[in-house]
């Protein structure tokens, strides 16, 4: 963003101010004058510390309505439009130290009012306050890369996502945002215990959600070498062995342009309590178990400049969820599609229009694995209009999702207990076919209207 200094347009406004009263007196203490003025203004605006170091504030609003049916209910929720994408203010700053080297900072603070991810069935508001997203500091060559340390994205983080160019990245991404923390209605209508959040895990990693299982930044030291020939890559330590690395591209090629990543994310300590809502406290107690885990994902775009014509496409999987009572789990794992035109039909701006298809498939719960659902399934498909209005920094949009969901169960798997199991009180709970087998759930439907804008 460029920017010119409130002191020197105050300077500017004090010099022609002081020419026009004071043009035939050039003694006296009209420089002094002048600068004591300058420091006033200087006091009641955001400072540049030591005037080496540069200020920029930037970040976005946004809010959406989402109406939702999950096969019986329908009701509106009005709020933001997911965790780490939610109303936020970013704080950036760098210093030039020399012709190769520069030294920065970024401070990214969020301000969550009613956070998608805590909506489910009967909730009205979950107010998440303003929280630190990002604070770090770096330094960067021009010829020798960055190196990051504090709290921020992993290399990973994110990594499939991104290339999506299309214009609808944070209107539709695959991260279950829409229907996590609501409960699943069985075929018959009735509500179960189960949510759909409950089929879109990410046991090992525990990082985020879904598809997205390396999506919360953390305390991490991070190196991004410099650019060549559309070419990156990235590295990433930190929070207790956790370490992920990635590589990227963006170009454009014969009126076509083009990006893509692919990463890999990998933790040795991290921990969990396993519960089981029919049997409380029967699978938690202590401090949870030790497990680790790795992910990987890739994500690639294209589009005909002259069409506006674009495909999209992510895939995940889930490696080395390792637990004792995890043998023969299969490994998780997700592909996301994602096609249509982003045509400036309009002196607004760009219109996008698409249709997207995803699934996630076997991320269930570690209670969902341990209680016998051996395998689960959940599919969405969409269909959305984004409106961008240029002169404002502004987009608007209108978006439709349908879930469908599905497990098998297994009546003779039940962690070595007579408790619990497809078969008994959890089967029941969750609505599962008593006895084993394949169950089917109602679908849940979203629409959903809102709008960014930049700043």
């Amino acid at each position: 963003m460029k920017h010119m200094s409130l002191s020197a347009l105050a300077a500017v406004g004090v010099l022609a101010g002081m020419t026009a009263a004071n043009a035939a007196d050039l003694g006296g203490n009209c420089c002094a004058d002048l600068e004591e003025r300058i420091a006033e203004l200087e006091a009641t605006t955001a400072r540049k510390g030591n005037r080496k170091v540069s200020l920029t504030v930037s970040g976005w609003v946004s809010q959406q309505v989402t109406v939702w049916d999950d096969g019986v209910r329908t009701k509106a929720y009005v709020g933001d439009i997911g965790a780490t994408i939610s109303s936020n203010v970013r704080f950036t700053g760098s210093a030039q130290i020399n012709s190769d080297w520069s030294a920065g900072y970024v401070l990214h603070l969020e301000a969550r009012g009613n956070e998608p991810l805590a909506h489910d069935n009967s909730n009205v508001s979950q107010d998440g306050g303003v929280q630190t997203l990002q604070s770090f500091w770096f330094v960067k060559s021009n010829s020798l890369g960055k190196l990051s340390v504090g709290k921020q994205s992993s290399a990973g983080d994110n990594v499939a996502i991104l290339p999506d160019g299309s214009g609808s990245l944070l209107q539709s991404l695959y991260v279950l945002y829409e229907n996590n923390g609501f409960n699943i209605r069985n075929s018959a209508g009735g509500l179960t215990n189960q949510h759909w959040g409950d089929l879109a895990t990410c046991p090992g990693l525990q990082l985020g959600v879904a598809a997205d299982c390396d999506g919360v930044p953390n305390n991490n030291v991070r190196y991004d070498t410099p650019v060549f020939g559309g070419f990156s890559a990235s590295a990433s330590w930190g929070e207790s062995d956790i370490w992920a690395v990635a590589g990227r591209y963006a170009g454009e090629h014969s009126g076509f342009k083009l990006s893509g990543a692919i990463g890999y994310v990998e933790t040795t300590n991290t921990t969990t309590s396993i519960t089981n809502p029919a049997y409380p406290g029967y699978f938690g107690g202590g401090p949870g178990l030790r497990v680790s885990g790795g992910s990987l994902q890739l994500g690639g775009y294209i589009e005909h400049v002259a069409t506006g014509l674009f495909f999209y496409g992510a895939y995940g999987k889930d490696y080395n969820t390792r637990v004792s009572s995890w043998s023969g789990k299969p490994d998780g794992d997700n592909f996301y599609l994602k096609a249509g035109i982003r045509q400036k039909w309009s002196p607004l701006g760009h219109t996008v229009l698409y249709g997207l298809y995803g699934e996630n498939n076997n991320k269930q719960s570690i209670a969902d694995w341990d209680a016998g659902i051996t395998s689960s399934n959940i599919s969405q498909w969409s269909l959305g209009i984004v409106q961008e209005i240029d002169a404002a920094a502004m987009s608007m949009w209108f978006v439709y999702n349908n879930f469908s969901a599905s497990v098998n169960c297994d009546a003779t798997r039940n962690n070595g207990s007579n408790e619990g199991g497809c078969a008994s009180g959890y089967g029941a709970g969750k609505g599962l076919t008593l006895g084993g087998g394949r169950t089917n759930f109602d679908d849940f439907q979203s629409f959903k209207a809102g709008a960014l804008i930049n700043f």
